[in-house]
């Protein structure tokens, strides 16, 4: 699934920051994609991007209307049609992480038809995926994993490539997610793969490589988690991951959306993912813990991370707070197979 940059961020008529925080995360980690945003009528978010018509995006170099939203049910609002009409007709391609698929609406099908536009549906693949094989193949991968869902893989992920890159590894984000996929421009929603073909859709996202590249896989879901476990460990058979960085919330009270499951200790998450991860990668090994400290002081923090990294071996940080530098050390001296 590829996804052609420049972009127009689409807020619709958003009025609350979670609703367009697909859009952000673009904005955040892709702004050279970014041309501008488009807001319709009643709209109070913004996310500091020049306001740009679809024409004006166009005649900017854009390519992509991104429909930044998320809102309950993944539906395309009766009030977006007209905007996403008037972006076909622009000439942009429609690009949506949406559940309800775009051309499920036929006034934007036959549009986009008739003018010979595509409509990306992000959280939906057609592509036809092998079963998992797990031979070994060349190159490095690290993936994050968690003992929940949301509770920073992706963010984790992102960061450490922009780290990596900067110290000249050769490092690629590979996408995993909706949000993922519109940040990177391609990749694979797992969630919306068959579970026969979880793992062979990984193998296909991380292929052969150079010895010394990394792909750093956006982990999904939780092994402890009952809703998502399927994902989670299709993605860690399918990685083959020679790395493994978890993520972990301290201050959550119990498993997301299930109030019934607490959540699994550290040390518990860190044996269970590497027994499973070990089934295809035997020499799979933890480099370090990322753990999301937003509710608490920087002072707690940052004792809870040096004492995080003195019990497990491991460098830990708070990627926002504090950086990942500590584990891109750990990683330019990972020993190479």
């Amino acid at each position: 699934m590829m996804i052609e940059a420049p972009y127009l961020l689409f807020l619709g008529e958003a009025q609350d920051p979670i609703a367009v925080k697909t859009a952000r995360g673009v904005a955040q980690w892709r702004p050279e994609n970014c041309v501008g945003e488009y807001s319709l009528e009643g709209a109070t978010i913004s996310l500091g991007l020049p306001s740009l018509s679809p024409a004006a995006a166009t005649a900017r170099g854009a390519k992509t209307f991104v429909l930044g939203l998320a809102n309950a049910g993944g539906t395309i609002s009766d009030t977006w049609v007209e905007a996403i009409l008037e972006a076909l007709e622009a000439g942009l391609d429609i690009a949506s992480g949406l559940h309800r698929r775009l051309a499920s609406v036929p006034i934007i099908r036959e549009r986009a038809e008739a003018l010979g536009r595509r409509l990306i549906d992000i959280r939906h693949s057609d592509a036809p995926l092998p079963v998992g094989n797990g031979k070994k193949r060349a190159g490095m991968r690290l993936l994050t994993v968690g003992t929940d869902c949301s509770v920073g893989k992706m963010y984790t992920t992102l960061a450490l490539e922009q780290a990596m890159r900067t110290r000249g590894m050769d490092a690629e984000f590979r996408a995993t997610g909706q949000t993922g996929i519109l940040i990177a421009g391609a990749g694979l929603p797992i969630d919306a793969v068959v579970s026969d073909f979880i793992s062979g859709a990984v193998e296909v996202l991380t292929p052969d490589a150079a010895p010394d590249h990394w792909d750093l896989i956006e982990g999904q879901g939780s092994l402890f988690h009952p809703s998502y476990a399927g994902v989670s460990l299709g993605l860690l058979h399918g990685a083959q991951a020679d790395a493994l960085v978890v993520c972990h919330e301290p201050d959550r009270p119990h498993m997301r959306s299930l109030p019934y499951y607490a959540l699994p200790s550290l040390a518990q998450t860190i044996d269970v993912n590497l027994a499973f991860a070990r089934r295809t990668n035997e020499n799979a090994t933890i480099v370090g813990v990322s753990l999301n400290t937003s509710s608490m002081t920087f002072e707690n923090a940052s004792k809870l991370c040096a004492d995080t990294a003195r019990i497990y071996g491991v460098p830990c940080v708070d990627p926002l707070r504090m950086g990942v530098d500590d584990i891109v050390t750990e990683l330019e001296g990972f020993p190479r197979p």
